[in-house]
């Protein structure tokens, strides 16, 4: 099913606040040549950031609220996933806890 008015007003929703979180620094952060996806912690600020954007979007995704494909083709979700999901699953490890962040993972997997 194609992307609908509504999933632009959502995302546009969701930009507004990704800029509240800082992401545009967040990305200059994890994106920076000597940025070491696997030492990284949740605790890390720009971690913290992308890990909280990235599983409300994909909840979203997973709920049926937001278009997959628009996304998709608007944030590339594998790639951020692949800098920050270390955190997460080390996160995971640290608390017991395996679904922390499974929805981000789970599209940028493909599932």
């Amino acid at each position: 099913m194609p992307a609908t008015y509504d999933d632009a007003a959502l995302i546009v929703q969701l930009v507004r606040w990704g800029t509240e979180l800082g992401l545009d620094e967040a990305m200059s952060a994890i994106m920076a040549e000597g940025f070491d996806a696997e030492a990284a912690t949740a605790d890390d600020p720009p971690v913290r950031a992308f890990l909280s954007f990235g599983e409300t979007v994909s909840t979203l995704v997973k709920q049926d609220i937001l278009n997959k494909e628009l996304v998709l083709d608007l944030w590339w979700v594998e790639g951020l996933w692949s800098r920050v999901g270390p955190a997460a699953k080390k996160l995971r490890e640290r608390l017991g806890e395996p679904r922390l962040f499974e929805n981000f993972e789970a599209l940028a997997s493909g599932i």
